[in-house]
């Protein structure tokens, strides 16, 4: 990692940290053989669940179809997360990553609402159903979907968006591990209500894993503070810095859904050096994995900005 000193007319000092430890994304073949299989599995589900009357194989098939699409999302918003910055975008495109998690996020909820209305009118209308055809076509979600999941699965720890598609395939899978039993209860009774009752029940899982998602999406589109790193921990760890008295103007954030970024005024009669800094940006970055950090050193307590400018 490297610091550096800039020195400012009203002799305030910044340290800044630009120091990376990516944790690289899935490539992007990753991605495209996720959506291939998926597509092709949701042409034929789609095909035939209108053949069978199903509205659980049809609520999976929307199911897919949004992951489809928030595959395609994912793959493009971590090409752009890998191109540089510019002298407008000085950030880069990492951002696009958060707005990838949180166009995905929407895409579930609106699949949510599509299968609901479905099931509905399968409720109001019943339809005779046919079992067979059912569990064969959900028996090969559970083997793409789990394949897919597979890809996914070294990168999740690490990145919101690969988490989001990995969970969701997984999530894929048992909904379709669902979608036999409900053919096989039906085959066993002939209670054709089972299968929009499954349907509903598919949006209780899909709805359950969005939230999050979801959640995660919308704090990190605010510039929320990551949700594994406690300011109150942060601000303490500066604290105990050699000769900081005070802490202020305190701000972490997500530069993407795998960096984040800090900004704080320490105050230190002592002044700054190299070594403090270069410490400073050390213990932040191993304690929280804050990888950005720009430090304004004080020699006494100054007036913020929301001072000057209520």
């Amino acid at each position: 990692m490297s610091a550096h000193e800039h020195h400012h007319p009203h002799d305030h000092d910044h340290g800044h940290n630009h120091g990376h430890e990516h944790h690289a994304p899935p490539p992007g073949w990753r991605y495209g053989v996720g959506m291939v299989a998926n597509l092709a599995f949701v042409v034929v589900e789609a095909g035939y669940g209108l053949f069978a009357h199903s509205t659980a194989l049809l609520a999976d098939a929307g199911h897919n179809l949004s992951d489809v699409l928030g595959l395609g999302l994912a793959g493009g918003a971590a090409w752009l997360a890998s191109l540089a910055g510019g002298d407008h975008r000085t950030y880069g495109y990492g951002k696009a990553t958060v707005l990838a998690a949180l166009a995905n996020a929407l895409l579930l909820v609106f699949a949510c609402g599509a299968i609901v209305r479905e099931a509905v009118v399968r409720f109001a209308e019943p339809q005779a159903v046919t079992p067979g055809p059912i569990m064969v076509v959900a028996a090969v979600g559970v083997a793409i979907n789990f394949g897919t999941a597979l890809l996914f699965a070294a990168g999740r720890k690490h990145d919101i968006n690969v988490r989001g598609a990995f969970l969701h395939m997984v999530g894929d899978a048992a909904v379709s591990a669902g979608v036999i039993v409900a053919g096989a209860l039906i085959l066993l009774t002939g209670k054709t209500w089972i299968d929009p009752l499954t349907s509903l029940l598919i949006v209780v899982v899909i709805a359950w894993s969005t939230w999050g998602l979801l959640r995660d999406g919308l704090n990190m589109a605010l510039d929320a503070a990551p949700a594994h790193i406690d300011i109150g921990d942060v601000r303490d760890l500066l604290l105990r810095q050699p000769g900081v008295e005070e802490v202020h103007d305190l701000h972490v954030w997500h530069l993407s859904t795998t960096e984040a970024a800090l900004t704080a005024h320490l105050v230190r009669p002592a002044g700054v050096d190299c070594d403090f800094l270069a410490a400073a940006e050390s213990a932040l970055h191993h304690r929280f994995g804050i990888e950005h950090v720009t430090l304004q050193v004080e020699p006494a307590p100054c007036a913020s900005r929301h001072e000057l400018h209520p």
